[in-house]
């Protein structure tokens, strides 16, 4: 018998989210030979005895399971010694902020495997909660522009939607923003905001969930291509909102005269191209920003670009910036912290050079939410715990090995295993640099 834990979230009291709910720990248990103990939590979305009711069993010790489930970060003085975890470590980065976090699991000769390095043979992630990600973070983007035009004086009908966690569920938060897409069609927007224009960075998963809520409203998609025309012709109405969708090509350039653009060699060689996005800033409302990014590529939105737009063309249109992706100094420069449900929105003052909370100041409000995906905490647990489950029971049977060579894992799994019983395995090697660094 394999005892499997799911620990208590405790990185933040917004931190709802479970990896495995009652009903599938009660599957696991019944077709294979193991079992569940769940640590007990007071904010879980699933109570203590909905897993007893599960016949899953509840305790503080998890000292004796050899495989350990969670959502976010594990604290360091939490970490027991020997065991395997599961969780997104945010490490493979360098992040400085769990770097202590990781030399811990080695110093306790545990595994760890990075749910984000779950791929597939083409390098495609099979356990995410990005679709959720981006339904979260749009539905408080579009409570952001509400805040900001009224602050500005407009009424509008995003001022009466709230903050996705304040919902009931996922579904209660989708019939409000139809309800704010229908009064768009009956009434319209006030003059001055036609064409509201929502820009989508990236086409991934956060990238279609947070269209698929835009997709409520009275919405049309104008191609990037078409953006500048779209705007010359004025054939635009008040009673839609209207997006784009942008590409890596649409946002990156050759730093070669005269070569096209090339994805392949981009991702290869990222050194070779810069940004060019600045150039759809003006046209846009809203930034939504779903796309992949590491220190090694171009930031697409810099702080350069938006003392341009702020301070040498008057006021823009640009209000928010509902940054899904989250990366801090990342791929929009203005993204200098993240934040959390209670505190969800800042303005990067770009006379002070500097992050002020709440919705006046000079330059774009900044959304940048650290676990969207726990405000739909029901939804997300769900989604990802039928996707977890079935590569529990590799996890629980003897494919694990003394030595990382000698594992059976399924290979996509085997490809997260970022430590081996406390060794970089040969996948991650490269992060010894980080931990040197640190």
């Amino acid at each position: 018998m394999i005892d499997i834990g799911i620990r208590r979230e405790d990185r933040n009291p917004w931190e709802r989210r479970t990896p495995l709910i009652p009903e599938d720990a009660r599957e696991l248990q019944s077709r294979y030979s193991l079992r569940v103990t769940v640590q007990p939590s007071r904010i879980r979305i699933f109570s203590d005895d909905d897993y007893r009711r599960a016949d899953v069993r509840v305790s503080e010790d998890l000292s004796s399971c050899s495989v350990i489930l969670a959502v976010k970060e594990v604290p360091p003085e939490r970490i027991l010694p020997g065991k395997t975890y599961l969780f997104f470590s945010h490490t493979t980065k360098g992040q400085a902020h769990n770097l202590a976090m990781l030399r811990k699991l080695q110093e306790r000769r545990c595994s760890l495997i990075d749910y984000e390095r779950i791929v597939d043979d083409e390098g495609r992630r099979l356990v995410f909660f990005g679709r959720q990600a981006g339904q979260a973070g749009m539905i408080d983007s579009l409570w952001a522009v509400g805040r900001k035009l009224r602050q500005e004086g407009l009424d509008t009908p995003f001022g009466r939607l709230e903050q996705t966690w304040r919902y009931r569920n996922l579904a209660e938060a989708e019939k409000e923003v139809d309800k704010a897409g229908r009064e768009i069609r009956d009434r319209g927007l006030d003059p001055s905001l036609a064409p509201l224009v929502v820009g989508f960075a990236g086409y991934g998963h956060s990238s279609r969930g947070a269209q698929g809520i835009f997709d409520l409203l009275p919405s049309e998609e104008i191609s990037p291509e078409g953006l500048e025309a779209f705007f010359a012709a004025r054939a635009f109405r008040a009673d839609r909102v209207y997006k784009v969708v942008f590409r890596e090509e649409h946002m990156l350039e050759s730093g070669r005269k005269g070569k096209p653009f090339d994805l392949e060699e981009y991702y290869a060689r990222p050194h070779l191209y810069r940004a060019c996005f600045s150039r759809f800033l003006p046209y846009l409302t809203v930034l939504v920003n779903c796309i992949y990014w590491e220190p090694k590529y171009p930031r697409f939105v810099t702080i350069p670009d938006l003392k341009h737009l702020y301070l040498q063309n008057g006021q823009p249109r640009l209000r928010v910036i509902g940054d899904i992706s989250c990366d801090v100094n990342g791929s929009v420069e203005c993204t200098v912290k993240c934040t959390n449900p209670d505190s969800p929105v800042y303005v990067y003052d770009l006379h002070e050079d500097r992050a002020v909370e709440g919705f006046l100041g000079t330059g774009p409000v900044i959304l940048a939410v650290y676990n969207l995906p726990a405000e739909i905490s029901l939804e997300s647990s769900t989604y990802f715990s039928r996707v977890i489950k079935d590569f529990i029971p590799s996890l629980a049977g003897d494919g694990f090995g003394r030595n990382f060579s000698e594992c059976r894992l399924p290979a996509a799994l085997k490809r997260g295993v970022i430590l081996h019983r406390g060794e970089l395995t040969l996948g991650y090697a490269h992060m010894k640099d980080y931990l040197k660094k640190s």
